[in-house]
């Protein structure tokens, strides 16, 4: 899979990731007005955001972490379980900590099948500089509400950089080759609030439904980490 091209829908569950995450997706996260984002300008791309060191230190064994989503569309929390894939959790709450996701765009809609973002070019192309591997197990699904991290269809299973995509259709039929990060526990209706914001035609790749930038911009503002256990 490249970082603009998914596969169509099937129907699989997300029951075994949700038990494993301790928790469950709800929706109440905080949001605008129903349907509504505030404006806000255009992520800029951030160069010195995309030259950085693969960390070193790992998450504490079995640890969990909730990753607080504020976007100008409403906020939504991501449950990490480090033990899912360790070295992007380690990769992605070391990046979160540090602001690395601050002021980049949500660059990609997919309706009905995931939102994208987390990258400093703000276009789908970039990242932070390095890549991690988590090898998925080979029954990895990835269902309604997983977050996983986006790779190009040129690089290993389970490679990671900063871009992550959120499943919002029912099931995505994906092969197992994208590293799970964990599961959104609150705030779906803000996700699917930005996954139903209009695309902007220039940027559609045409087949099929649209699949392209917002028409106006979506912006991660903060990320909050919090140690769950």
């Amino acid at each position: 899979m490249s970082r603009s091209t998914f596969a169509p829908l099937a129907a699989v569950t997300l029951a075994a990731l949700l038990t494993a995450c301790g928790s469950s997706s709800t929706d109440s996260g905080t949001t605008t007005a129903a349907g509504q984002c505030s404006q806000v300008a255009a992520a800029q791309p951030q160069p010195g955001r995309q030259h950085l060191t693969a960390p070193t230190a790992s998450l504490p064994k079995g640890s969990v972490w909730n990753l607080k989503v504020d976007t100008n569309c409403g906020s939504f929390v991501i449950q990490v379980k480090s033990s899912l894939s360790p070295k992007a959790a380690a990769s992605v709450v070391g990046l979160a900590k540090s602001g690395f996701y601050d002021a980049l765009p949500i660059h990609r809609i997919s309706p009905g099948f995931v939102i994208q973002g987390g990258d400093p070019a703000t276009n789908g192309s970039g990242g932070p500089g390095y890549t991690t591997v988590d090898t998925p197990a080979s029954n990895t699904a990835y269902s309604r509400a997983i977050v996983a991290m986006a790779k190009t269809g040129a690089d290993p299973a389970g490679a990671a950089g900063s871009q992550f995509f959120v499943v919002t259709g029912e099931a995505a039929q994906l092969p197992p080759d994208y590293a799970v990060l964990g599961v959104v526990v609150t705030g779906m209706e803000t996700v699917d609030r930005i996954s139903a914001q209009p695309i902007d035609p220039a940027t559609t790749q045409g087949g099929g439904q649209a699949d392209g930038a917002p028409a106006k911009p979506i912006v991660i503002q903060k990320i909050t980490v919090t140690r769950v256990s």
